[in-house]
């Protein structure tokens, strides 16, 4: 007998809950805020807005479904299972930050504040809930499957992004490593640079974009849905002992980026999440490419 949906609701503690929780009271986070030219009546309306559509999603689940919630900080903790629909209330970078922790179920994203996000992954107003859901369980879903990358260090640790994933050092020291491309003829070139970001098509909206056009690069990024990763190093630095003539590239699936560390020091993490960051050390290799799992978006 199979188990009936599981969806899981999965939001953020908003800024007025943070305010509340270090100030105390109303009153007090008030006081804080105005001090700074601020007004708390505006953070607390964003509050009230999200927490309506969680309460508006949270009662379009169906009857027969299984239900619970997640907060964002607890997504590493959190089971997620085969049968779950996972149900984003929030913002774009909510998603980003779930997707890492799933394979392969579907994703609706509820935009919890119209018109201040920018609604690429968060595509859905709260009161369509009620018909998505049991659409995203139906063979023939509408769905968007969006390229992720991972990295894989030299024992075993894996780490999934939506966006990219950074290679360099924890704060403005220089990181020092050897690069090399799964490419025949393409010799390893030793590099000393702030680090290396490779990202998909769906980060090629952000961080990764600003390196692009900060360089006028003429590489093609990829689409969100395309098997294809847009890489760059961020201030490489020639010296007599490193280059700098691979400075930027595409890989398709099946090539990979792989990074053997020459730093006493560096650390992985995706999505702009530094506290979920692996750490390598003088030797260790890293491998970047496409990953094999894919974030399916209810469209």
């Amino acid at each position: 007998m199979s188990l009936a949906p599981r969806a899981v609701l999965v939001h953020r503690t908003a800024e007025y809950e943070e305010l509340l929780a270090r100030h105390g009271t109303h009153g007090q986070a008030a006081f804080f805020l105005s001090a700074r030219g601020r007004s708390v009546d505006a953070v607390r309306e964003r509050h009230e807005r999200a927490r309506r559509a969680l309460a508006e999603v949270a009662g379009a689940v169906p009857l027969s479904w299984r239900r619970t919630r997640v907060e964002r900080a607890d997504l590493d903790r959190f089971p997620f299972g085969p049968e779950d629909v996972v149900v984003v209330v929030g913002q774009d970078g909510l998603v980003a930050n779930t997707a890492k922790y799933l394979t392969g179920q579907p994703v609706v994203g509820i935009d919890a504040d119209p018109g201040r996000n920018p609604g690429v992954l968060v595509r859905h107003r709260a009161d369509r809930a009620r018909r998505l859901l049991p659409h995203a369980v139906t063979a023939g879903a509408a769905v968007d499957e969006l390229t992720m990358v991972e990295a894989v260090t030299d024992d075993a640790q894996r780490l999934l992004a939506l966006n990219e994933i950074y290679v360099g050092p924890r704060g403005h020291q220089t990181a020092r490593y050897t690069l090399d491309e799964d490419a025949p003829g393409v010799p390893p070139e030793p590099q000393a640079s702030s680090g290396v970001l490779v990202g998909t098509g769906t980060g090629a909206t952000g961080w990764l974009r600003s390196l692009w056009e900060q360089r006028s690069s003429a590489l093609a990024l990829p689409a969100p849905a395309d098997a294809r990763l847009a890489w760059f190093v961020r201030e490489a630095w020639p010296s007599p002992a490193t280059g700098t003539s691979r400075v930027e590239g595409l890989l398709d699936r099946g090539r990979g980026l792989r990074l053997t560390v020459e730093s006493d020091r560096l650390v992985v993490f995706g999505d702009g999440v530094e506290s979920d960051a692996l750490e390598l050390t003088w030797g260790q290799t890293i491998r970047l490419g496409v990953a094999g799992t894919r974030l399916r978006l209810v469209a």
